[in-house]
């Protein structure tokens, strides 16, 4: 073989390899996708039935609550429902703050089952996003623009008092 047969093949292999790199990145980039979008599908529902449960607090225990309490409650449900400007996290925030000033004669065992499903919905949904993050920031990710045209997903934050969901006592332990 000359020279010029052996620079071709090596150019033809290392296309082989470099089009094998991208079809598995671009494989593991729309399963990413994926998990993403069914990460949030379940936050989103935890998050639904959180609010929902609030409300039926604040519906069912108004006398025991008092007219501020659950005017505020009403308040945070209502922003939950239909978060100003689409910022769900400033609403989820103001129902986290309320919830905290509820007096625990009113809380519902299930509210505070559905706090620690939130809790872990929004662990999952940030691993999701992360991982994701971290793929598209690679520099072969970045240099042949792969999954540019998708929006980078964004983390969802919020102060739900439980950050250390992982390794603390769940709700069965704390009984």
């Amino acid at each position: 073989m000359t020279s010029t047969s052996w620079t071709l093949l090596l150019v033809g292999v290392a296309l082989v390899l470099l089009l094998a790199w991208v079809g598995f990145t671009l494989t593991r980039l729309r399963r990413l996708d994926r998990r993403v979008g069914r990460a949030w599908d379940v936050l989103d529902a935890a998050l639904a039935r959180r609010c929902e449960l609030v409300a039926g607090i604040a519906r069912d225990r108004a006398q025991e609550l008092g007219a501020d309490p659950t005017a505020a409650l009403g308040a945070a449900v209502a922003a939950c429902r239909r978060p100003a400007g689409g910022d769900r996290e400033v609403a989820e925030n103001r129902l986290g703050r309320v919830l905290r000033e509820l007096p625990g004669a009113v809380r519902a065992p299930e509210l505070d089952d559905a706090g620690w499903r939130v809790g872990l919905a929004r662990r999952f949904y940030n691993d999701a996003v992360r991982d994701t993050r971290a793929l598209r920031r690679r520099p072969g990710v970045r240099v042949l623009r792969l999954h540019a045209a998708r929006p980078l997903p964004r983390f969802f934050d919020i102060d739900d008092g439980l950050d250390a969901v992982v390794g603390t006592a769940g709700p069965a332990d704390r009984h």
